[in-house]
Formats: structure tokens, C-alpha cells, sequence
């Protein structure tokens, strides 16, 4: 599973452009089609707290390792190493933004669930930057981010959304938690949990409550020609964008709206905001900050160990009840939270069964 940050059949709408204005963007969208994304199947640091009484505390915490390449327009892994952990900014903005994501990522995975790296065992994080000509993608392929440069037409870039990178990066840890297998509805899965985990990683960076998130992944990719705000909106699926090049977003908020389709592995990037709007409404209505309490209901589900590769939205939806119920206890805000939101999308029937599995 090599997972990329904008679906084929977005890629496949821009290659048919036939209007020379767009000539470029076609181009583009076709090499990245044709592109190959091959597969690759403890540092510590200080940090100064001082409380009330102005007493000063140090404590020693796991820091990141990152190692940024530059695939010099290439497309060729891993590249040339141009920036590792504690050296200077370069003034190369792709690598410097690289660089500042990968330990935005980091710094909310330990700040929020104690997670040392993406293999919780403290691993080194990998970016190849200038991927390719007018590369329109980003993609994790099992050891490192690869960011594109985008085609200045329809895409501007992908290393400045963090959202973008920590989607990616997620990838690794749902991998590295024995996987959801990518194609139908678990594939659907692996693509929310990543997104859920983009999102999260954006609100844990900006200290955002969940009123204050925009709750959209990969704002800021689109060039100012492109009708549209992001990828993805895990608040409105089916709203991030409305443009003549790329069409109308096509995720569903509802089973009711689930598309059938054999294009892109089973439709893993549309679906998924199905089980991105179950997560968003449990968000909502438990309130404060993402990833202090929705969040742990979705990381506990993750890394049970009791999560099957092919599991579908009905045997996730019954495995965060579960995680709620053994997290906050049964008949708690945080189980009803759960419940409520898998049946608003319309995954669990209105009076589904408790919350433990069988």
C-alpha cells in the first residue's frame, strides 16, 4: 500500500483537461499518474516548565529525528540529504516546511497519546522534497514522505499543509498498528484515521478547540485558480471544492450516500468521510480540544490490537464504543458522544446494542 494525498480520480479528471490554459495541469496530473511509487514495507530533549509559585522544572522527553532529501527534480528515493535533526534552516522552502511538519507531527503524537515516532520506538522520520517535474501528489510509501512540487496550475504544493503531512505520517502508525487493509471499506478507514489524525495534528499545533478548526484537509494545496478550500472537510464531506477542472467533491456524510465504485481501490478517498463525519460530530459534542478525548477514543480503537485488517465501518464503529466504554466507562457522555455520531452517518441503527464487543 502506497498511500498518496490526492486521489487518482481527482489526478484522472485534471490529465482529461483538454483547454490550453490547463495545459500544464494535464501534463501533470498524467506523469504523476505514471509516476512509480515504489514500496518500503531515542533521541531526548529539555524542556523548561515553570509553575504557579514560579518554581522551575526541567523534564527530559523524546525529541524527533528527521532527515530531509532533495530528490532534485528526480524521481529517485531517497535523494540528496540536505537537512537532518538540529541543523539550520537551509532557505529552501519545501525542505524547511518538510522539516517543521514532520516535528509538528511528532510533537502532537507524543504530546497527545506519549507516541515516540510513528513506530512508537522512537524511529527516524523521512522526507524526500522536489519529487519529479510538477509532481501533483504526496504520498508515504512505507518509509519515508514524498512531497511533489504541484504544477503552479491547479496545485501550489504540499509541504505547507500540515495537514497533508501528518495524513501521510499517519499512514506509518496505522502500519506500524497492523494495518487496515487498502481497498473498500477498511480502506475507507485507513484513509479517515489518517485524516483524522491530519486534522487533529493542525488543531494540536495552533491550540484550536474544535469550534475554532476549520476541520479540512489540505488547505492551502489549491493554487487561487481552483474553486475550492481543501481536499477533504471532515465538518461538510462533499463541500471542500466545486471547481470546472476538478469537479464537485464527491465524499458522503451518510451510508445512505455510499458510492460503489471499483476507481480508487474501492472508493478509500470518498467514503471515508463517512467515518470522517462520525469522528467530527463525536468531536463536537464532547467539546474542548480534538484530541483529549475523541481522539483517545479513536487512538485506544487503533492500537487495541483486537482491530481487524478488513474490518468494515459497522466493526469500527462498535470498536470506539467499546474503546469509549472501556476508557470512560459504560452509559458515560463519551459512549452516548460515540453512539450518537456512527448513528447520524447512519452506520449503527438508532438503538444499537451496548457498547462491548462480540
Amino acid at each position: 500500500m502506497t498511500a498518496a494525498i490526492v486521489p487518482p480520480y481527482l489526478l484522472a479528471r485534471i490529465a482529461a483537461v483538454q483547454e490550453p490554459q490547463w495545459s500544464r495541469a494535464a501534463d501533470a496530473a498524467r506523469s504523476t499518474l505514471a509516476a512509480p511509487r515504489d514500496y518500503r514495507p531515542v533521541r531526548s530533549r529539555l524542556r523548561l516548565s515553570i509553575d504557579e509559585a514560579g518554581t522551575l522544572t526541567a523534564e527530559t522527553t523524546p525529541a524527533p529525528d528527521r532527515e530531509i532529501s532533495d530528490a532534485q527534480r528526480q524521481e529517485r528515493l531517497p535523494g540528496v540529504r540536505v537537512r537532518g535533526e538540529d541543523d539550520p534552516q537551509t532557505g529552501d522552502v519545501a525542505v524547511d516546511e518538510a522539516y517543521d511538519g514532520l516535528g509538528a507531527t511528532y510533537d502532537f503524537l507524543w504530546d497527545a497519546f506519549a507516541r515516540d515516532s510513528l513506530d512508537g520506538a522512537g524511529g527516524r522520520l523521512r522526507a524526500t522534497v522536489h519529487y519529479g517535474r510538477d509532481y501533483d501528489n504526496a504520498f508515504w510509501n512505507g518509509e519515508r514522505m514524498v512531497f511533489g512540487d504541484g504544477d503552479g496550475e491547479v496545485f501550489a504544493g504540499f509541504t505547507g499543509s500540515l495537514t497533508v503531512i501528518a495524513h501521510e505520517l499517519a499512514h506509518g502508525v496505522i502500519e506500524d498498528e497492523g494495518g487496515l487493509l487498502y481497498r473498500g471499506q477498511s480502506g475507507a478507514l485507513n484513509e479517515s484515521i489518517a485524516d483524522v489524525i491530519g486534522a487533529m495534528a493542525e488543531q494540536h499545533h495552533l491550540d484550536q478547540t474544535v469550534d475554532e478548526a476549520s476541520w479540512l484537509i489540505g488547505a492551502g494545496i489549491f493554487t487561487d485558480a481552483v474553486e475550492g478550500d481543501a481536499l477533504r472537510s471532515l465538518a461538510a464531506p462533499g463541500t471542500a471544492y466545486d471547481d470546472d477542472v476538478l469537479g464537485t467533491d464527491p465524499q458522503p456524510a451518510h451510508m445512505d450516500d455510499f458510492v460503489v465504485t471499483r476507481d480508487d481501490n474501492g472508493g478509500v478517498h470518498i467514503n471515508s468521510g463517512i467515518p470522517n463525519h462520525a469522528f467530527y460530530l463525536t468531536a463536537m459534542a464532547l467539546g474542548g480540544r480534538s484530541w483529549e478525548c475523541a481522539g483517545v477514543i479513536w487512538y485506544r480503537t487503533l492500537t487495541s490490537g483486537t482491530l481487524s485488517s478488513t474490518a468494515d465501518f459497522t466493526a469500527f464503529a462498535r470498536a470506539t464504543l467499546a474503546a469509549a466504554a472501556a476508557e470512560y466507562g459504560e452509559g458515560s457522555e463519551e459512549v452516548d458522544a460515540v453512539r450518537a455520531a456512527w448513528t447520524q452517518v447512519g452506520v449503527i441503527p438508532q438503538q444499537d446494542g451496548p457498547a462491548t464487543q462480540h
